[in-house]
């Protein structure tokens, strides 16, 4: 374990709205509008046992901090 929070940040970029994982150079999703990233933003965070989501402006400051709940899988794998 690596005791870093899971986290992803929803950033404007010349493309749209980009979701990262902090120290990643790469984007999980571009998406046009700012909602779009944070819905699948969301559904990252979801998936993958929950964590921070951070919102930043368009002026690059972060505007609004959510805490994800993992999400509860109905079917979870038999074993």
């Amino acid at each position: 374990m690596s005791g870093q929070a899971n986290s992803r940040d929803v950033t404007q970029r010349g493309d749209g709205w980009a979701v990262t994982k902090p120290g990643s150079d790469r984007a999980s999703a571009v998406l046009p509008t700012q909602a779009e990233a944070i819905s699948r933003a969301t559904k990252i965070l979801t998936n993958d046992g929950g964590g921070e989501l951070r919102i930043h402006g368009t002026n690059g400051q972060v505007r609004d901090q959510r805490t994800i709940a993992p999400g509860n899988d109905p079917y979870p794998p038999k074993g």
